[in-house]
């Protein structure tokens, strides 16, 4: 019971939180368009008013008319709409998200005992999820610091966005080589996102009210709390789409188990940004067919490095292929697992064949505590990702799946269950046909 209501209230936290997500992203880019879309005021009433831009629009069987003031309006109403509340309920609902499924069990989800780094790969649970955070909080600094010393005053922003993009690359690569790939990409998105709901908190909001408490108190407005709420909210812009990505990555696992996984999943952050950049100038009236045509053009080559590569079809056999001689010596090994009976029959001999009953077993062993229809390991309440391994014709269901996480060593998660290279090796060899 205790594990179902812990996938209860995550299956709540996720829900508020894509809903939060949603309300605050539509927000923005509906704000990015209305900002971009604004023309001179053609009225004379309006022109002494001081209005900066405006825009007619028809929608939901009413007319609006929209209009612009940089920092004199004729009036300020007590009841200001502010866009603040939506950014933090979705970091805050996406953080208590990764605490729970991450940070609670770290050496499932956050060590990476395959990593190239000897110090990563022997870290403890404690100290992953430490690090986890700390990428977190680094991250935003080091961002921040950026644009302090680029672009304190807007006048370098193009510098700093091929600095924040080299940033988000090293990021990439980073996470890849300390934490498990499924882990490196949520926290490479998280980082994006925490970067997104702290310029909100720490820029955008705070200058706004600093313009607003001087309007009323009869004073000019300090220009630059506009322009670097402006600047902030730019890039935030821009994150947008990577951030999406990265926070459904996790259901696709050939991004994350590919041995480019860093260099796909840059090129996802610069495909989201190139193809946002289009719709930011068409609401300039600019149609630029150049930008989604050269993110297109990132993710077919984010296809072709992602796609797994081709097996030979084996020639004497419909269904099963001989098993690997690197199997040899398994039954003598393993003995006690259960499972080596199968493996190693197998390579006993050339002619011996690996049966979709014998991989089964290793399954049976290795995945299906957690797999199932009823899981039995501690904290599962149901099989991740909705895989069940429990019968022959599921094993069959995700054939191409298995083979791909079991050869990249992602599955099993942490290998908690403690799969052996001879039993990978069997999984690899056989044939679903």
């Amino acid at each position: 019971m205790q594990a179902f209501l812990i996938e209860y209230g995550n299956l709540l936290l996720r829900w508020l939180h894509v809903i939060a997500a949603i309300a605050w992203i539509g927000e923005s880019i509906y704000f990015v368009m209305l900002d971009n879309s604004l023309h001179a005021p053609r009225g004379e009433h309006s022109k002494k008013l001081g209005v900066f831009g405006e825009m007619w629009a028809v929608h939901g069987g009413g007319f609006y008319h929209n209009q612009k003031y940089l920092t004199n309006p004729p009036e300020l109403p007590d009841d200001l709409h502010w866009s603040f509340w939506k950014a933090y309920t979705t970091w805050l609902s996406g953080f208590a998200l990764f605490s729970i499924m991450y940070l609670m069990k770290p050496a499932f989800y956050l060590v990476n005992p395959n990593s190239p780094w000897e110090w990563a790969a022997s870290m403890s649970g404690s100290q992953a999820s430490l690090l986890a955070v700390a990428f977190l909080l680094v991250g935003y600094v080091v961002y921040s610091q950026l644009c302090r010393r680029i672009s304190p005053t807007m006048e370098r922003d193009g510098l700093l966005s091929v600095a924040v993009g080299v940033m988000m690359v090293f990021v990439a690569w980073l996470t890849v080589q300390v934490f498990p790939g499924r882990a490196a990409f949520l926290i490479t998105g998280a980082l994006m996102a925490t970067c997104m709901s702290a310029n909100v908190f720490f820029w955008i909001i705070p200058g706004q009210r600093r313009m607003v408490a001087a309007i009323k108190a009869g004073e000019a407005p300090n220009p630059l709390d506009g322009k670097l709420g402006k600047q902030r909210s730019v890039h935030n812009t821009y994150f947008t789409l990577p951030v999406v990505f990265l926070m459904l990555s996790n259901h696709y696992s050939f991004t994350y188990t590919s041995p480019y996984a860093w260099i796909i999943m840059s090129l996802f952050i610069f495909a989201g940004a190139i193809i946002r950049q289009y719709f930011v100038l068409r609401h300039m009236g600019k149609n630029q067919i150049a930008y989604p045509v050269a993110g297109i053009v990132l993710l077919v080559i984010i296809g072709w490095l992602a796609a797994p590569a081709p097996r030979p079809v084996p020639a004497n056999s419909a269904h099963s292929v001989p098993a690997s001689n690197t199997m040899g010596g398994s039954a003598a090994a393993h003995t006690d697992t259960g499972v080596a009976a199968a493996p190693g029959a197998a390579a006993a001999s050339d002619s011996k064949e690996m049966s979709l009953g014998q991989v089964h077993k290793i399954i049976g062993l290795r995945c299906v505590a957690c797999h199932s229809a009823t899981p039995t390991f501690e904290g599962i309440a149901a099989a991740p990702a909705g895989i069940v391994l429990d019968t022959d014709a599921e094993i069959a269901l995700h054939a191409d799946q298995i083979r791909q996480v079991v050869a990249s060593q992602y599955m099993p998660l942490g290998n908690i269950t403690q799969m052996t290279e001879e039993e990978r090796a069997a999984i690899a060899a056989w044939r679903n046909q």
